[in-house]
């Protein structure tokens, strides 16, 4: 007799060591997805759903912890699949149905590509969004690139360097800093926009919080639009998406860069993220924007501490499971240095590392000031 253990992060290995004992491609991947464990925390339920579920954990060999409202079921995915099935489940249980057919999409069936305006970028490989700010103030790169020829010649750069999304922005983020007025704002990243999309660079996103700035980018070529304040700050913004028919990534922030630092308080911060995302998400879709032309990105440094962003980074399965493409933005930020002790102009490794490790947990879009390196540390999480 021969026992070996086989790595349990990953479904690849359950689907080798069934390929290489005959199994076909398709049944030995989704054998292996079933069987991986899932954790799942349902919130919101009814005394007698809570009960149902216990009786049900009973019979199913799942693991059940509940409380007043709430119970967290553990189980292989192919255990806790048919409680998303009418004809497998009870009478009681029919109201999870919804949320758990949508959990267990995301989870089987992860999104493949993201459509932007005129084109459908894949997801097979990692795309990574090279950053070009356009602002005096920006934290790590303020008035590196504030004229258009030295904006297009950076985004020359990035994309040699292996970019397949330029993002502009001229408004400033960082924590603690003023708002930009929107004509400033235009005056700041159309021209460089525009220049882009005549030398054929690109495809562009612009980085804005208003309507009336992006409605400006996309006319002048954007395909496009990162809100960082996830459709929150202008309520007109999502109109403009849903009407220019092109991508949009909504961002998790609570307040503005001035008032965010103050609000860092969460309970359980992966969890009230990924809750707050899919409102922010859910704002797109209402005001018409398909669910294939939205991304969400968890907001790294943005009202979160040095600690919520680890926690975070590690629990990105937990905003992946929303089943939108997942983007991510951990370039030079304070987080980084707080754990490295790097200044902000010496974080691109640290940068490259928290990126691999977003890619294995499932983030599928890195935002970046430093294209080569990431690339390299992402090109390596990717061949695994």
């Amino acid at each position: 007799m021969k026992v070996t253990a086989l790595a349990a992060h990953t479904p690849e290995a359950v689907r080798a060591a069934l390929a290489a004992r005959g199994w076909e491609a398709q049944p030995a991947w989704f054998a292996a997805v079933g069987i991986r464990s899932l954790v799942t925390l349902i919130e919101g339920i009814t005394e007698p759903e809570r009960e149902a579920l216990v009786r049900w954990s009973t019979r199913s060999g799942a693991d059940i912890l509940t409380g007043d409202g709430w119970a967290l079921v553990a189980a292989a995915a192919s255990r806790l699949a048919p409680l998303a099935r009418h004809d497998r489940t009870t009478a009681d249980l029919e109201g999870l149905i919804p949320e758990l057919v949508r959990l267990f999409t995301a989870y089987a069936d992860p999104p493949s590509a993201w459509a932007i305006r005129g084109a459908a970028l894949s997801l097979d490989q990692p795309v990574i969004i090279g950053i070009v700010n356009v602002t005096p103030d920006s934290f790590s790169d303020g008035g590196h690139f504030a004229t258009v020829e030295r904006a297009v010649a950076h985004a020359e750069q990035l994309t040699a360097d292996g970019c397949r999304l330029i993002d502009v922005g001229g408004e400033s983020t960082r924590p603690g800093a003023a708002p930009v007025p929107a004509a400033e704002e235009i005056a700041r990243v159309v021209p460089v926009i525009r220049e882009l999309a005549r030398r054929g660079l690109g495809p562009v996103s612009v980085d804005t919080r208003k309507a009336e700035v992006a409605r400006a980018a996309l006319d002048a070529g954007a395909a496009v639009v990162n809100d960082v304040s996830g459709l929150a700050f202008d309520a007109q913004l999502a109109a403009v998406v849903a009407g220019a028919e092109c991508g949009v990534i909504v961002m998790h922030m609570r307040g503005t860069p001035d008032t965010m630092d103050r609000l860092a308080e969460y309970r359980q911060v992966a969890t009230e993220v990924a809750a707050e995302l899919a409102a922010a998400a859910g704002r797109a879709e209402a005001a018409g924007v398909p669910r294939h032309r939205i991304a969400v990105d968890p907001g790294f440094g943005f009202a979160k501490t040095p600690a919520h962003n680890f926690r975070l980074l590690d629990e990105l399965a937990t905003i992946v499971a929303l089943g939108y493409p997942v983007a991510v933005g951990p370039s030079r930020k304070r987080f980084l240095g707080a754990a490295t002790g790097r200044p902000v102009n010496d974080r691109d490794r640290a940068t490259a590392v928290a990126c691999a490790l977003a890619w294995e947990r499932g983030a599928r879009l890195f935002r970046v000031h430093d294209v080569a390196t990431t690339r390299e540390a992402l090109a390596i999480a990717s061949a695994l």
